[in-house]
C-alpha cells in the first residue's frame, strides 16, 4: 500500500462519525422510565408465546436489568405468524429463541431461561440474597388459567407486603385482549374473582386464537402499567381491549396503589 493511499484512508477515518455510546440508548425515555428505578427491577416471565415474546423484547428494549424467561414449548410453525418466531427458530424452546432476540436488542440485558414448566420456586428464589430496594415483578402470559392460579397463589403467598411487588397478567383471544395488576396488597381481593374455571373460558377455533397485532398491543400495555408503577403512578387494575370493536374498557375508580 502506498503512502497516499495510506493517507487517504486515514483522511476517510478522521471523517467518519463517532459510534454512538450506547450509554445514550434510553436517552429519549429517561424523563419517562428513570435510569435509577429501571436498575432496581428484576424480572420473571412466564410464558413467551404470543404476549410474552413481544413483552420480552420490550422489556429488554427498555432497559431492565434482570429477565427470568420460563416456557416449556418449542417454537412450531403454527407460532410463525401469530407469535412473530422466525423461521430459523422452528424446533428450539421457545425461552432460547427469545432470550436471543432481546440479547440482539440489548447486550446489557441479563438472561435466565428455564425450558420447563413454572414452579414455585421461581418465585420463592427470586428475594434470595437480594437487597431489599430490588423491585420484583412477575409477568403471567400462560395460556392456561390453572398456570395463573399457581402462580398467582404462589406469588401471594410469598412476596410480603414491605417489598416492592408488582404482578402483571394478561389474557388474549384472537383480537381481544385483558391485563390485570396487582400492586403491593392492592388488587389481592379483586384479582382472584377472575380467575374463573377452565371450562368457562371462551371457546375458539382454533385458527382463531391468536394475532400477533393483538399481542403486541397487550405487551404494550403491560409494559406501561409497569412503567407508571415505576413512576409511582396510579395503576389501572383491570384493563380490557377489543382491535375488533374499536373500543378499551379500564376500571378508573379501582386503582391499584403504587409502591414509592
Amino acid at each position: 500500500m502506498s503512502n497516499q493511499d495510506s493517507n487517504q484512508e486515514q483522511e476517510q477515518a478522521a471523517t467518519q462519525p463517532a459510534a454512538p455510546s450506547l450509554e445514550d440508548r434510553n436517552i429519549r425515555q429517561r424523563d419517562i422510565i428513570r435510569p435509577e428505578r429501571l436498575a432496581e427491577v428484576e424480572v420473571l416471565l412466564v410464558g413467551v408465546g404470543a404476549i410474552g415474546r413481544q413483552l420480552a423484547c420490550q422489556l429488554a428494549a427498555v432497559g431492565v436489568p434482570k429477565i427470568r424467561l420460563v416456557d416449556y414449548d418449542t417454537v412450531g410453525v403454527e407460532n410463525l405468524a401469530a407469535q412473530g418466531f422466525l423461521e430459523a427458530d422452528l424446533g428450539r424452546p421457545k425461552v432460547d429463541a427469545v432470550a436471543e432476540a432481546c440479547r440482539q436488542i440489548n447486550t446489557g440485558v441479563q438472561l435466565a431461561t428455564y425450558c420447563e414448566k413454572f414452579k414455585p420456586e421461581f418465585i420463592t428464589q427470586m428475594t434470595r440474597g437480594e437487597e431489599d430496594d430490588t423491585r420484583f415483578v412477575v409477568f403471567s402470559c400462560v395460556d392456561s388459567m390453572d398456570a395463573r392460579k399457581e402462580i398467582w397463589e404462589t406469588f401471594s403467598q410469598h412476596f410480603p407486603s414491605d417489598r416492592l411487588v408488582l404482578f402483571v397478567d394478561a389474557r388474549m383471544g384472537a383480537e381481544v385482549a385483558r391485563v390485570l395488576v396487582v400492586s403491593r396488597d392492592d388488587g389481592k381481593e379483586y384479582y382472584p374473582g377472575t380467575l374463573f374455571e377452565a371450562d368457562a373460558a371462551l371457546q375458539q377455533s382454533c385458527t382463531a386464537k391468536t394475532t400477533i397485532y393483538c399481542a403486541n398491543i397487550a405487551a404494550g400495555m403491560m409494559v406501561g402499567q409497569f412503567t407508571k408503577w415505576l413512576r409511582g403512578m396510579a395503576i389501572d387494575q383491570d384493563t380490557l381491549f377489543n382491535i375488533f370493536a374499536s373500543n378499551i374498557i379500564h376500571d378508573s375508580e379501582l386503582l391499584v396503589a403504587t409502591d414509592d
